[in-house]
């Protein structure tokens, strides 16, 4: 089947720093090698994604590029005794759409190594609602268990609520029993992230405070995808031995803080990467994620788009204006 054609969103670089995306007509010889040929049945869109489809050197290096980080298909061809034709697998994270080609497309070939089959409890679609962006989430919520902080422990804060990872912690934490207060820029999304289990809404300006070094213990546990001033005002605000996650940097890439949290509160501040993270925490992760942390409302967290729609949507994860998490049915 070296010869099949298929559909892939292509990003192109038309003329110095100006990156164009459109749906185009791809080869099987196109792909890179790899140990398994997968029929990708859905994807989801990412902030990486978007960071791909303007260019950004630091995600994709080379152009024309796919992007798409996460895809949930069947195999179709393996040259690893682990995987079977016809086996219904996940791949997310590694290098799959930043400098190898994406799941924004109907095929994907890849090394056996980025491989997961789909845990029993999970569909393909269910898989892709979580994606990367659940994943991210699950290994922060993963992190605070490991910290010791239990839904006993007192409220967690999620930051950038709205979006991927925060929508999705939103939910997983809730589920899981923790109390949630949930910070977003947008008002109108309130009755959004309660119908998702937050106890609370917060506006990001109640939170940031960049004057004084300390503040008022609050927070247990909090999942952090801001970073800036946001992350250096969780942190001055988390009580006594609490833990902090952080796994993104929307507002900014830089902390500006003290050492007094962590000097005089003990609070922990933990990175999660899903990019590179090991096999072993991955899988027990998603297997948690299809089990006790799967929560009822992905549907209602979830917006099913298709591969004609997925530039916009990257123009509006890009604007700030996303809405949960975007669902790409490819097949």
């Amino acid at each position: 089947m070296s010869d099949t054609q298929f559909r892939a969103l292509v990003v192109e670089e038309t003329e110095p720093k100006k990156y164009v995306s459109q749906v185009k007509t791809r080869s099987i010889d196109d792909l890179p090698d790899g140990d398994v040929l997968v029929r990708v049945h859905y994807s989801a869109l990412n902030f990486k994604d978007a960071l791909s489809s303007i260019g950004n050197k630091g995600v994709t290096r080379h152009y024309p590029h796919t992007p798409g980080i996460d895809a949930a298909g069947t195999v179709v061809a393996s040259t690893d005794a682990q995987f079977a034709v016809g086996d219904e697998v996940i791949v997310t994270s590694y290098d799959l759409g930043m400098n190898t080609d994406g799941a924004l497309a109907e095929y994907i070939r890849v090394p056996a190594a980025w491989v997961i089959k789909r845990p029993n409890s999970l569909s393909l679609k269910e898989a892709m609602m979580f994606g990367t962006a659940g994943l991210t989430a699950g290994l922060m919520m993963e992190a605070l268990v490991n910290h010791g902080v239990t839904p006993a422990s007192g409220a967690v804060l999620v930051t950038g609520a709205t979006g991927g990872v925060g929508s999705l912690a939103v939910a997983m934490l809730s589920k899981a029993g923790y109390e949630v207060t949930a910070v977003t820029g947008k008002p109108e999304a309130a009755d959004f992230l309660k119908s998702l289990g937050a106890k609370a809404v917060v506006s990001r300006e109640s939170i940031i405070e960049t004057e004084r070094p300390m503040l008022k213990e609050q927070w247990a546990g909090v999942v952090d995808v801001v970073g800036g001033e946001m992350l250096a005002s969780a942190l001055k605000a988390t009580r006594y031995g609490g833990t902090v996650t952080c796994a993104g940097l929307v507002g900014s890439p830089e902390l500006h803080t003290t050492v007094f949290p962590f000097i005089l509160r003990a609070v922990s501040l933990v990175g999660i990467d899903s990019a590179e993270c090991p096999m072993a925490p991955r899988l027990a992760v998603w297997n948690k994620m299809a089990s006790e942390w799967k929560p009822a409302c992905l549907e209602e967290l979830t917006t099913e788009i298709t591969l004609d729609d997925v530039s916009e949507r990257l123009q509006a994860i890009l604007q700030g204006k996303a809405h949960g998490h975007y669902l790409v049915k490819i097949a």
